[in-house]
């Protein structure tokens, strides 16, 4: 699955990072700690959050993940759209909180990681 059919299959708004959604989903990530997802999420994931600011952008390219989606209807600083546009990240805006969406990523076959 990409993260246009992500996009589609969910209803998400775009803020960001157009040029990449072909990008190809790995899988899941879901946590509001920066750096609980620099040591566990991967490389093509789409991380799930309600964080805002534009160090979430800095952590995704870091960990080449293939775009973020901000739940519960939050929106992303004007900086924050600004940083994933230079670094190419889709960021995504979803109405739904959290818990609901992941559930529906996963129905849609988006798995998450099996603890180490």
């Amino acid at each position: 699955m990409t993260v246009f059919d992500i996009v589609k299959i969910f209803g998400l708004q775009m803020r960001a990072g157009k040029d990449r959604l072909h990008e190809e989903v790995t899988g899941g990530y879901t946590s509001d700690l920066l750096s609980d997802v620099i040591a566990h999420s991967r490389k093509g994931n789409v991380w799930i959050t309600i964080q805002t600011h534009p160090n979430i952008v800095a952590v995704a390219t870091m960990k080449e993940l293939a775009g973020i989606i901000l739940t519960g209807g939050r929106e992303p600083d004007a900086e924050t759209v600004q940083k994933a546009e230079e670094e190419g990240i889709p960021l995504l805006v979803s109405p739904l909180f959290t818990f609901e969406l992941v559930g529906k990523l996963y129905q849609a076959g988006i798995s998450g990681m099996s603890p180490c």
